[in-house]
């Protein structure tokens, strides 16, 4: 019976040992997850319509950093076309900077992006 116990007190300490493994190895996993943020975040990327008459600058958070509109495109006969331009100049440098994003998370998490990350 002595026998049996001392194998369960084995176990036991194996088990300390993992789960203090564990939160290790997610502490590690988190700092460089928070190191990869603040090192996106100051990386940029551009997106453009129209030529590059309008051009939207993004960091690799996706935050929206600037705007550049030419004045060949601002009419106040047509904003219609203005607005779709800045949309889609900025739906541009968010499809950029997610794809800069999700490569270097994939780099920290092996290629497996946990879900909603980006």
């Amino acid at each position: 019976m002595a026998e049996g116990a001392h194998g369960a007190k084995k176990q036991h300490n194996h088990d300390d040992v993992e789960d203090r493994n564990s939160r290790l190895r997610k502490k590690a996993y988190e700092k460089e997850l928070r190191r990869l943020q603040e090192e996106l975040g100051g990386r940029t990327v551009e997106g453009s319509a129209g030529g590059g008459m309008v051009v939207a600058v993004m960091n690799g958070r996706q935050e929206l950093l600037s705007v550049r509109i030419e004045k060949e495109v601002v009419s106040p006969e047509d904003v219609g076309m203005l607005q779709d331009l800045v949309r889609a100049a900025v739906n541009d440098a968010l499809a950029r900077s997610r794809e800069v994003a999700a490569a270097e998370m994939g780099k920290v998490t092996g290629g497996m992006l946990p879900p909603g990350i980006l």
